[in-house]
């Protein structure tokens, strides 16, 4: 049963082959549901983020997210949004709160994130951030 339901979840997570025995159209119902909700969860953290995609906001989350298991909307929305830049698609709008979550926080793509306790400078797509003190200033927005 325990193998069942770890299959269930990867598949519906994840984006691994659907079980066996499952309707297939219930099961991409739930699994499309699940990623609105991952795409609302991640809106809430990565609001400029979000709002940068506008309308198209949860089908391009959607898409990115489809085969990758969440880590927490925190990370997700990291994620994505250094994607984003890498491929030098990040919505201008994004860029300062990028920068400004760099600046304040210390995230490899592995671990969970931590506070910085020492000053710190980042920058994303155009914008430039500087932790001192626990407090962020924004000095350039793209």
């Amino acid at each position: 049963m325990a193998d069942r339901q770890l299959a269930l979840v990867e598949a519906l997570t994840a984006g691994r082959p659907i079980p066996e025995g499952f309707d297939g159209f219930r099961f991409e119902a739930a699994r499309l549901a699940l990623l609105r909700k991952r795409a609302g969860e991640v809106a809430r953290q990565w609001p400029m983020l979000a709002a940068g995609f506008g309308d198209r906001w949860t089908r391009e989350f959607a898409t990115w997210a489809a085969a990758r298991p969440t880590h927490g909307s925190l990370r997700d929305g990291w994620d994505l949004a250094r994607d984003l830049t890498r491929r030098g698609a990040l919505p201008p709008m994004a860029a300062a709160e990028l920068a400004e979550r760099e600046a304040a926080w210390h995230y490899d793509g592995t671990s969970a994130p931590r506070s910085r306790r020492v000053p710190a400078v980042r920058t994303a797509s155009g914008a430039i951030a500087l932790q001192v003190a626990g407090r962020v200033w924004l000095l350039r927005r793209p």
